[in-house]
């Protein structure tokens, strides 16, 4: 079934492309190389009339003016690939009909106006095949900069069992192409629905609004809009910064852009440039990381993104000069967050957490309490260590007394005859037996002591 109406589909990827009518004729500095493919329908049903003319008429015309007002643009390439204009729909229809009529180039928009007005409807509307194609149009990018656009001029959905959102993902997935525009013109409901999966939906409902929704439509794809993100606090003030937040392409999973959150000298957040095409997953590398999804930018106006990020401080410390480690985990969840060195401060989204520090023996604390704009400052005692000496090679381990009973804290490396440990201060046993004694009655046992910042000798003979 035929759609009574004109769609637009607009994709593109990476950075954005700045043209305002002042710089259309100047060479602009670090302005990236933009490709704008031009995908257009020229199936039979476009000889349909809609409010003052046919379809195919009005479909030209609109890209005929959108073509002379990027006329003489720098660092723009243009091509050209209709579908349905070469094979009639009687007596079989093709589902391959289409064609790249005018490959990218500079300077080419008289080529394209030139091709437009040779096409004739003819066939059907293979808009899945189609795109899979146009993956293929665009030259191999030599810098990360180039940005590729796809518009594809349509008045109805796919004819040929195609699946164009799976296409579209596809292409968004290897980084060709971004979330769409759809432009409609008198769509039944049921029709505008279909069009979720493939992008963000624009009802025009005559000429004069569709003129003007295309207007936006491709001041957004062409240029950059502004935005803060405000990184609050517990009462709700923008005070967070000093950390890195990473702009996801959220359909794609592709990475936009990478800021260091700032205030700046006015004392708010900085105004970051984005592009205002597509849905944006944004992640706040706090500890634990902070997440926001479903960012959609409005063009042309400067956007505020907030997001809680409530932010204390842990200062770990002791004596001497050993290094240690401590693992740092939500309370009650066993996946490991982070792992500070002692003698270090870090900053952690408000809440409580559990330590494990990886001392011999291993220090547990729970329900740490991190508050807003506090430091919590733990202090362990400076360990010491002990010498072992052993007559022989042989099996060992070492124990904490507490108390009426032994902890365990480590084995002791049989190969070795003596072996230096480092312990935390407190009362220790260590069990031994030598590798030739084959009866547990030859085992030998000694206590001793551990003070911090010294050294102590244990001689198992």
């Amino acid at each position: 079934m035929r759609l009574l109406g004109v769609v637009l589909f607009l994709t593109f990827n990476l950075l954005s492309f700045d043209l305002s009518s002042q710089q259309k004729k100047q060479q602009l500095p670090n302005q990236p190389l933009t490709r704008i493919l031009f995908v257009f329908d020229a199936s039979f049903s476009m000889f349909g009339q809609w409010q003052s003319g046919m379809k195919m008429d009005l479909a030209k015309k609109l890209l005929s003016e959108f073509l002379d007002s990027i006329d003489g643009s720098q660092n723009l390439e243009l091509a050209f690939r209709p579908y349905g204009h070469q094979v009639p729909l009687r007596p079989e229809r093709s589902c391959t009909d289409t064609k790249l009529e005018v490959p990218f180039g500079r300077n080419n928009v008289q080529a394209i106006k030139n091709k437009l007005k040779m096409i004739v409807p003819k066939g059907t509307t293979p808009i899945a095949y189609t795109l899979e194609q146009c993956g293929g149009d665009f030259p191999t990018a030599s810098t990360k900069s180039v940005k590729n656009i796809i518009i594809l001029i349509t008045d109805g959905l796919e004819e040929c069992d195609g699946d164009p959102c799976a296409v579209s993902l596809a292409l968004q997935k290897k980084g060709i192409v971004l979330k769409p525009f759809v432009i409609g013109i008198g769509l039944d409901q049921s029709y505008i629905n279909s069009f979720g999966c493939i992008g963000k939906f624009y009802d025009a409902s005559s000429e004069a609004s569709f003129k003007n929704i295309l207007k936006i439509v491709i001041s957004q794809a062409l240029n950059n809009t502004t935005a803060q993100v405000n990184l609050n606090d517990q009462i709700g003030r923008p005070s967070e910064t000093d950390v890195n937040m990473t702009f996801y392409e959220e359909h794609s999973g592709v990475i936009r852009y990478n800021y260091m959150h700032t205030i700046n000298n006015r004392g708010v957040p900085d105004t970051i440039v984005i592009d205002p095409i597509g849905t944006y997953k944004m992640v706040v590398h706090t500890i634990p990381p902070v997440e926001k999804t479903g960012i959609e930018l409005i063009p042309g106006k400067h956007n505020i993104i907030a997001v809680d990020a409530p932010q204390g401080y842990l200062n770990l410390k002791t004596a001497g000069n050993t290094r240690i480690d401590c693992i740092i985990r939500k309370n009650k969840d066993m996946q490991t967050l982070h792992v500070q060195q002692f003698n270090t401060t870090e900053k952690y989204i408000v809440g409580k957490y559990d330590l494990e520090i990886l001392t011999l023996p291993r220090i547990k604390l729970d329900k740490i309490d991190i508050a807003q704009s506090k430091t919590t400052t733990l202090e362990i005692p400076q360990a010491g260590s002990v010498t072992i000496s052993k007559p022989s090679e042989g099996p060992g381990s070492l124990y904490l007394e507490e108390g009426s009973k032994i902890v365990w804290v480590c084995n002791l490396n049989s190969n070795l005859i003596t072996e230096t440990i480092t312990l935390q201060p407190g009362r220790y046993r260590v069990e031994y037996r030598p590798k030739n004694a084959k009866e547990s009655i030859y085992s030998i046992e000694k206590s001793f002591k551990i003070d911090s910042g010294t050294s102590t000798a244990v001689r198992l003979n």
